[in-house]
C-alpha cells in the first residue's frame, strides 16, 4: 500500500484528504507543518507528499526545497487555494514537484492525480 503524507496547518484540510485517501486505498501519514513534515520523514518512508504552500513557520517553498536536497526519491506535489500561472507550474515541474492541485478539490479529482502521480 502506498502511503502519502498530507501537510498541512489546518487539520480539517489534514482530515478531509486523510479520509478521501484512504478511502482510495491509501495509507495517510498526517503533519500540521513544515517542520513536522521533515521530522516525520526521519522515520518514515512515504511515496507521495501532499504539501500546503501556505503555512506558518517554515512555508511550502522552503519544505519543498529542503525535501528535494535530501530525499531525492519522494515526490512532492502542492495543494493551495494561489493559482499560479502555467509558466510558473511548468518551472516548478521541472525544479521536480510531481504536480500542482488547486484547492478546493473534489475527492475524485484529487484521487485521480494522486493516482496519476504514483503511476508515474
Amino acid at each position: 500500500m502506498k502511503k502519502i503524507m498530507v501537510v498541512d496547518n489546518e487539520p480539517d484540510i489534514v482530515d478531509l484528504t486523510r479520509t478521501v485517501l484512504e478511502i482510495g486505498g491509501y495509507n495517510v501519514v498526517p503533519a500540521y507543518s513544515g517542520e513536522e513534515c521533515l521530522k516525520n520523514l526521519d522515520k518514515e518512508e512515504v511515496d507521495l507528499i501532499l504539501l500546503d504552500i501556505m503555512m506558518p513557520g517554515m512555508s511550502g517553498w522552503d519544505v519543498f526545497n529542503r525535501i528535494k536536497k535530501k530525499y531525492t526519491n519522494i515526490r512532492v506535489a502542492f495543494m493551495s487555494v494561489l493559482e499560479i500561472s502555467d509558466k510558473r507550474k511548468q518551472v516548478l515541474l521541472d525544479e521536480g514537484l510531481a504536480d500542482y492541485i488547486m484547492k478546493p478539490f473534489d475527492k475524485d479529482s484529487l484521487l485521480n492525480k494522486v493516482d496519476n502521480i504514483l503511476k508515474t
